[in-house]
């Protein structure tokens, strides 16, 4: 059990049987009355950020969350298989767990994941990944009444505007941050 005078930003707490993420606290002494701590976090199964304010050394359950370095491997269906870099075990996630990180994985990635219990909570990317155009439709020469931009779907599905001199097969780095074009690779 963790106290509230030990909060620090990032902690993983159990509240409600939830897991949530501080993102900001503060703890507050009122002139008159007891103390009481303002906390903004995050749910890691919604990514909703909450606020409320609990009593001074009011207890909770501390998280353990557990950061593995996996390597992908290969997709079936709504699962994508991975394997534990240190103990070489496999790992299976749903597309739901990973979000839109699952747009962003190619074969033999290597990219840390966060566990708490067997659960997977997150994933951190690389800033860039390389991916090639599956479908786009071909460029006209002088076209740029439109910011000579065009839509492309890549062998991920994901779908994102890119300039018009990239066709399809072409590979390009696309940034994870913000899922946009970010250069020819």
């Amino acid at each position: 059990m963790i106290s509230t005078n030990q909060f620090k930003t990032g902690m993983a707490l159990v509240i409600e049987g939830e897991l949530y993420i501080l993102v900001e606290f503060e703890h507050v002494k009122p002139g008159k009355g007891a103390a009481f701590v303002r906390v903004k976090m995050r749910s890691k199964r919604t990514g909703n950020i909450l606020q409320r304010t609990y009593d001074g050394g009011a207890k909770f359950e501390d998280a353990f969350i557990e950061k593995k370095t996996v390597q992908f491997l290969y997709r079936s269906g709504e699962e994508y298989h991975f394997m534990d870099l240190k103990s070489y075990d496999p790992l299976v996630f749903r597309a739901d767990e990973l979000g839109d990180s699952a747009n962003y994985l190619t074969e033999n990635m290597e990219l840390r994941a966060d566990l708490h219990g067997a659960k997977l909570v997150g994933v951190e990317l690389p800033t860039t990944v390389t991916l090639k155009i599956a479908d786009s439709d071909p460029g006209l020469k002088g076209d740029s009444s439109k910011s000579s931009m065009k839509p492309a779907v890549l062998e991920s599905g994901l779908k994102i505007n890119v300039p018009l001199f990239v066709g399809p097969g072409d590979s390009i780095k696309v940034d994870t941050r913000t899922g946009e074009y970010a250069g020819r690779a």
